[in-house]
């Protein structure tokens, strides 16, 4: 517990250290995590880190990350053209390995590149765009506010499990109580916006933060379980990997921005 605790302080304020910098210090941070995550969830799926194959994954996130990496070459493509030259190289790649890469494997890494890529994307373009450091902040309050009330109400008051194949540990009153603490976030923010963040939509942008959040966590929980692993990486002594700590970021970015909760 002393070490996850010390690691926690310690990557927390490197993280929000970064993010009060913004600018091209926190996309290269949110690059290198991006890169890290999908490493994780390469070496659980059985891709080789060094491997064509993967060279197509880091390559494709990173053009999801910074499309205009593409502009400045010349070329002009929407995310569906990115998404879809994405998905034919890693077909192509079926092809030219024989079937080395079968077919499942490269529907599975394309499911990580995409989920990896536009989920970090979004992390850094909340930081980008107007109040950046302020709708990012709320998002990462509201979902660590999330994952603590879940714990605690969970630890102190929780009787029915949630999802007990999936995740054993976690309450229907734990879930309950999470979402309840991140609507009392987004609410103090909104208090503080300067109506920035009206009440009505913080109550909104709380309870996506929670619900979704838990899923993504869920989710990451159901497909360790069924690569029989505890934890997608061991970068963060006590915490796991970057995917471990980023479950919940990567669902709901993409989502307040998807459901346009964020105004700019």
């Amino acid at each position: 517990m002393k070490q996850r605790v010390i690691t926690g302080i310690v990557a927390g304020a490197l993280f929000l250290g970064f993010t009060m910098l913004g600018g091209a210090w926190y996309s290269l941070l949110i690059l290198l995590m991006a890169l890290i995550g999908l490493y994780e969830f390469m070496r659980m799926i059985g891709v080789s880190a060094f491997s064509g194959t993967a060279l197509i994954g880091y390559i494709g996130v990173l053009i999801l990350i910074f499309p205009k990496l593409l502009a400045e070459l010349g070329l002009t493509l929407t995310l569906n053209q990115i998404v879809w030259l994405i998905m034919l190289l890693l077909l192509i790649a079926t092809v030219t390995t024989k079937n080395k890469l079968t077919v499942q494997t490269a529907a599975l890494m394309f499911i990580g590149v995409v989920y990896v890529g536009i989920g970090f994307y979004y992390i850094a373009f909340t930081r980008q765009i107007p109040g950046g450091l302020f709708w990012t902040f709320l998002l990462l309050a509201s979902i660590w506010g999330s994952d603590a009330g879940a714990y605690f109400v969970g630890k102190s008051m929780g009787k029915n499990k949630l999802w007990p194949m999936i995740s054993p540990n976690k309450t229907i009153e734990g879930a309950v109580g999470g979402i309840a603490i991140a609507i009392i976030i987004a609410l103090i923010f909104a208090g503080f916006s300067g109506g920035l963040l009206s009440y009505g939509r913080a109550i909104l942008i709380g309870l996506s933060a929670s619900v979704i959040g838990q899923l993504g966590d869920l989710t990451q929980s159901a497909y360790k379980r069924v690569y029989g692993i505890k934890d997608s990486g061991n970068l963060l002594p006590g915490h796991g990997g970057i995917l471990d700590r980023c479950d919940s970021w990567i669902f709901v970015f993409p989502f307040v921005h998807i459901l346009m909760l964020i105004p700019y």
